[in-house]
């Protein structure tokens, strides 16, 4: 069987491959698969060719010893269908990295979502919306929980905690520092 009669069914794969694909490059992967479509089809056409020139080539070899014209073509053809076979193979390698990559950065939001809500959980705090992950301030994601006492600022609570102001703010999203009541619970990035 030629190495190119094997294409349509890869071709196929890949397609269906590209058609799986859910994601915000959903149009690029369409437009593979119709670019895939046509070239199997082109593909089909050219196998159908060299069969043709193969038969032409095997009468005519019959009838005189001497090369025709037939035999050129069909080196041609062959040389076309490799090109074809590289220029897929190159379009597809390329698909396949940029996939990839979109993948790569997506499960790493992911899981940077999931991680913050499994510690916000392990605090017994609320996690934050799928939105605040890492959109504000980076403080630890450890720490200890501080009751509000009668006197306490965020700064003399930091100072006794060893935690920075900031993170505690950050952390507990603080709009006014200054109006922490007493008896409120408050999360402490890094302290101890």
């Amino acid at each position: 069987m030629p190495k190119w009669s094997l294409l349509p069914p890869v071709l196929m794969l890949v397609s269906a491959a590209a058609s799986a694909q859910v994601g915000p490059s959903a149009v690029d992967f369409a437009n593979m698969q119709e670019d895939i479509r046509g070239l199997t089809q082109k593909v089909n056409d050219l196998s159908l060719r060299v069969e043709q020139l193969e038969h032409q080539s095997s009468d005519a070899g019959a009838q005189n010893s001497a090369p025709s014209q037939g035999y050129a073509t069909l080196v041609q053809l062959n040389a076309a269908v490799t090109e074809l076979n590289h220029t897929i193979e190159v379009a597809t390698a390329a698909s396949k990295s940029d996939i990839l990559d979109d993948v790569a950065v997506q499960m790493q939001k992911l899981v940077r979502q999931v991680n913050s809500a499994l510690a916000a959980a392990g605090r017994g705090r609320p996690a934050p919306a799928a939105g605040d992950a890492g959109s504000g301030s980076d403080f630890p994601t450890t720490g200890v929980s501080y009751t509000v006492q009668k006197g306490d600022t965020v700064e003399l609570i930091a100072k006794r905690t060893g935690a920075r102001v900031q993170d505690i703010i950050d952390a507990n999203k603080l709009a006014d520092p200054s109006l922490i009541r007493v008896g409120q619970s408050l999360f402490i990035p890094g302290g101890k």
